[in-house]
């Protein structure tokens, strides 16, 4: 997101994707409290069905999304050197782009397997 999804749009997201990551982060405690999965066979069975297939694509966009905007507005409320703050941004940037990619290959890997 650019700077100009600051102030209302990015209070949205956040409060949007706040409440995905509550319910399904839930839905997941809930799951694996009391329907655990004896072996990587049955995991791997219902991390491929479409329902939870579809609520983790969604998941893991909305968790980077989220913690972007969070990590991003204290970057610029907080770190007052501009080379600090585009070397923190970037870096940050670019790990939550290597593990959107990383649980997108992860998925697609469960899917295909």
């Amino acid at each position: 997101m650019s700077r100009r999804a600051s102030g209302l749009k990015a209070w949205l997201v956040q409060r949007l994707s706040a409440v995905y990551l509550a319910l399904f982060g839930l839905y997941l405690t809930l799951y694996f409290a009391f329907a655990t999965p004896q072996d990587h066979a049955q995991l791997a069975a219902w991390a491929g069905s479409p329902w939870v297939a579809l609520g983790l694509l969604v998941f893991i966009p909305l968790l980077l999304a989220h913690a972007w905007v969070g990590i991003r507005d204290v970057l610029i409320d907080y770190v007052k050197p501009l080379g600090w703050r585009i070397g923190s941004l970037a870096l940050f940037a670019l790990i939550f782009l290597a593990s959107g990619l990383w649980a997108l290959q992860a998925l697609i890997l469960v899917q295909v397997g």
